[in-house]
């Protein structure tokens, strides 16, 4: 029997689907081609199993999702997750959380900075640069948007370029709205 997980960890769980995901065997040539340009080559997930029901939308998605997360200039690939990890503490995903907290660690080796957030959540308490990142991008990802002119300055304060900035906009809206789907198609599971 499954168990719903609903605190954040570091350890990825299972995300379970609501609906049946599109089975492999019988996709349609064209929720094959959706699925071909996923993030990872480590298989195909679920959650994308599950967005190929619309391959139209599954085909624009993943690019961007790609580009957003991946890109090789402006934001750090460390920094890029802390905004999705801080959207996804702010949306309660725990799944986004889990997968973008641990990205975090590994490309920052700061397990610090996410046992702070765990422990802390919004009131977690990080050194100046994570912090103008983690609070903007969570002001960011609050609805309606909490990010004030204030906000946008801490971040362009601690060094950040306009493209630095943009990709932290950017990773932080995508993972609001990668948040609600993965909330509304699913959920996190541990077996």
């Amino acid at each position: 029997m499954s168990e719903v997980v609903h605190s954040f960890t570091t350890t990825v769980p299972r995300w379970q689907p609501y609906v049946v995901p599109v089975d492999l065997a019988t996709a349609t040539e064209e929720q094959r081609a959706a699925m071909q340009v996923t993030p990872s080559n480590k298989g195909i997930s679920p959650y994308v199993l599950t967005l190929a029901h619309d391959p139209e939308s599954l085909a624009v998605r993943s690019p961007l999702f790609n580009l957003i997360m991946y890109g090789k200039d402006g934001l750090s690939p460390g920094e890029r997750e802390l905004g999705a990890t801080a959207a996804s503490i702010v949306n309660r995903c725990v799944y986004c959380a889990a997968v973008h907290s641990s990205r975090f660690i590994s490309h920052t080796k700061r397990t610090d900075v996410i046992d702070s957030i765990f422990a802390d959540g919004l009131d977690a308490e990080l050194d100046e640069h994570l912090q103008a990142i983690f609070d903007f991008a969570a002001r960011l990802s609050a609805t309606p948007p909490e990010a004030a002119e204030a906000d946008a300055q801490a971040i362009a304060d601690i060094g950040l370029s306009e493209l630095e900035a943009l990709d932290l906009v950017l990773s932080s809206a995508i993972f609001g709205w990668a948040n609600r789907l993965m909330h509304t198609l699913g959920e996190p599971v541990k077996d």
